[in-house]
């Protein structure tokens, strides 16, 4: 597979989010591939939405990326300790619909906080919460970009060249991963 198709799943909403930053250049290191960046902007999930009006079109499309994909990476700030409400949404609307589009799938998890620690404590939240999934999760080194609002410069690049070389690591992982 020369070209692979990678979803970029962004823990935040907001446009300018340094997670979106680090998808992207996540991305750039991987090298060449058909990009997606999926939108999680959802309805909280709520049954009576479920047995309604049915599964929102977003939440089906998000579904669908995650099938098509042959890889994801999901890069999440830290809320409070923990993995963004609408994160955690998304991943529960997404298990609604019908079928596993995670199993098997290879998964690689990054994260940009302002905090020091650059969401390190989200992290083992996120990985219990991708679990009952079954993706394969292909993990480490591990990437916390800490103080992200001074992490990237005004191309969007990473500035430590530490975190790029561990970065471009994990993106080798990733790719070799989805070339077996």
């Amino acid at each position: 597979m020369s070209r692979p198709t990678i979803l970029g799943i962004p823990g935040a909403l907001r446009q300018a989010s340094t997670n979106r930053l680090l998808l992207r250049e996540s991305v750039r290191v991987l090298g060449d591939c058909q990009f997606v960046e999926a939108d999680i902007d959802f309805p909280v999930f709520n049954e009576d939405i479920e047995n309604g009006p049915g599964i929102p079109e977003a939440v089906q499309t998000l579904f669908d990326q995650i099938d098509a994909a042959d890889a994801v990476i999901i890069s999440s700030p830290e809320y409070n300790k923990n993995i963004p409400g609408v994160l955690k949404n998304a991943l529960d609307w997404v298990s609604r619909c019908k079928g596993n589009p995670w199993k098997d799938k290879p998964v690689s998890l990054i994260a940009a906080s302002d905090g020091r620690a650059g969401g390190e404590r989200m992290m083992h939240n996120l990985i219990l919460c991708m679990m009952p999934f079954r993706p394969d999760l292909v993990y480490g080194p591990e990437i916390f970009i800490g103080n992200s609002r001074e992490a990237f410069d005004n191309d969007g690049r990473l500035k430590d060249e530490r975190s790029v070389k561990f970065l471009t690591t994990l993106m080798e992982n990733l790719r070799e991963t989805v070339k077996a």
